[in-house]
C-alpha cells in the first residue's frame, strides 16, 4: 500500500484536513470566529468532517497565519483576505510569465541575452 494512502502518509500532505477549528485557532493564537470570518470572506474553505465540523490543512493554516499577520497590523479582515488573494494571483502570474519566457524546464530561452 502506498504511503500516501496510509494515515501516516497523510502527515506529509499539506492539503490533508488534519486540524479541528479549535486546534487550528490555538495554533494560530486566534479565535474560531477569526477562522469563520476568513472562511466567509472565501480566503479558505475548510473541509467538513462526517459530523459537519470544520477541518483545516497545514496549507490553509499558513494562509490563515498570513491573514492574522495583516489583521494584527490593523488591516480589516475582508481587506486582508483580498490582499492575500491578490498576492497569490501575482505570484501565479509571475510563475506563468517565467515559464512562458523560458519554457517548462526553466532553461534559458532566446531572450536576446537580457
Amino acid at each position: 500500500m502506498p504511503a500516501e494512502n496510509t494515515p501516516a502518509g497523510n502527515l506529509d500532505d499539506d492539503d490533508y484536513p488534519a486540524y479541528t477549528m479549535g486546534r487550528a485557532a490555538d495554533m494560530l493564537g486566534t479565535t474560531p470566529a477569526f477562522l469563520r470570518a476568513i472562511g466567509e470572506a472565501k480566503l479558505i474553505t475548510p473541509l467538513r468532517s462526517e459530523g459537519g465540523h470544520r477541518r483545516y490543512s497545514r496549507y490553509q493554516l499558513r494562509i490563515a497565519a498570513r491573514a492574522r499577520e495583516l489583521v494584527d497590523q490593523g488591516t480589516p479582515v475582508e481587506a486582508a483576505c483580498r490582499i492575500i488573494i491578490l498576492e497569490d494571483q501575482l505570484e501565479e502570474a509571475l510563475r506563468l510569465n517565467e515559464t512562458m519566457r523560458h519554457g517548462p524546464g526553466g532553461g534559458g530561452g532566446n531572450d536576446g541575452g537580457h
